[in-house]
C-alpha cells in the first residue's frame, strides 16, 4: 500500500514530465532515411547470369514462394565432330514476398551464387497480388547488394585463388624462359654471294 493516496499518479506524471523535456529520438521515416547495417536483409536480388535453373531454391523454400519456369535449348557442338548439348534457359523467376518469411534458405542453398540479400526495403504495394515480383524487379535489386566484407588479412588465401595464382606464375615463368631462349640463340647472317 502506498504511503499516501495519489502517489502512483504523481510518479507517473513525473515520468511523463521527464520524458517531455528530453530531446526526441524518433526519426521521421519518409523524410529521414534510416541508417541500416551493411548486411541488412531487405529483399532478395537475382543475378540472372549465374542461375542454372537447378530449382534448388524453389524446392528448399519452406513457404513455396519461388516460381521458376524454364525450357531446354540445344547448344551446338563447341568443336567439329563434338556432340550437341542441351541447357536450361530461364523463362520466369518470381518471388511472392507476401508469402516469403525472409529465412534466407534459398540464398544459402544456391550453389551458383545467383541469389543475394539486398538492403532495399521500400517495396510496399497497395494490392497483395502485386507483391509477386518478377525477375526484372529482382535483377534491379541485385545492383543494390553491397560488396562482401573484406577478407581478414590473417586468413588463409582461398584455394581457388591460390591455384589460379600458381598457374599464372608457372605460365609467366614458361613465357619468360621461352623469350630468354629466343634472345640467346644467335641469328645466322644471310649467306649470299657467288662462289
Amino acid at each position: 500500500m502506498s504511503p499516501f493516496p495519489g502517489s502512483g499518479l504523481a510518479k507517473g506524471l513525473a515520468v511523463t514530465l521527464r520524458t517531455m523535456t528530453k530531446k526526441t529520438v524518433t526519426a521521421q521515416y519518409p523524410d529521414t532515411q534510416p541508417e541500416l547495417p551493411p548486411r541488412t536483409r531487405g529483399v532478395i536480388g537475382l543475378f540472372e547470369e549465374n542461375c542454372t535453373v537447378c530449382m534448388l531454391c524453389a524446392r528448399e523454400c519452406p513457404d513455396w514462394c519461388i516460381y521458376i519456369d524454364s525450357h531446354k535449348e540445344t547448344v551446338p557442338a563447341a568443336a567439329p565432330g563434338g556432340r550437341e548439348r542441351s541447357r536450361n534457359v530461364l523463362d520466369r523467376f518470381a518471388i511472392d514476398f507476401s508469402l516469403c518469411m525472409y529465412c534466407g534458405i534459398c540464398i544459402e542453398v544456391c550453389p551458383f551464387d545467383a541469389l543475394f540479400w539486398s538492403p532495399e526495403f521500400e517495396y510496399a504495394e497497395t494490392d497483395i497480388h502485386e507483391l509477386t515480383h518478377e525477375r526484372d524487379k529482382l535483377r534491379d535489386w541485385m545492383w543494390t547488394v553491397p560488396a562482401p566484407p573484406a577478407l581478414d588479412p590473417g586468413a588463409e588465401e582461398p584455394k581457388e585463388i591460390a591455384a589460379a595464382r600458381k598457374t599464372a606464375e608457372k605460365l609467366a615463368t614458361t613465357q619468360a624462359q621461352a623469350q630468354a631462349q629466343a634472345q640467346a640463340e644467335p641469328t645466322d647472317p644471310p649467306q649470299g654471294g657467288a662462289s
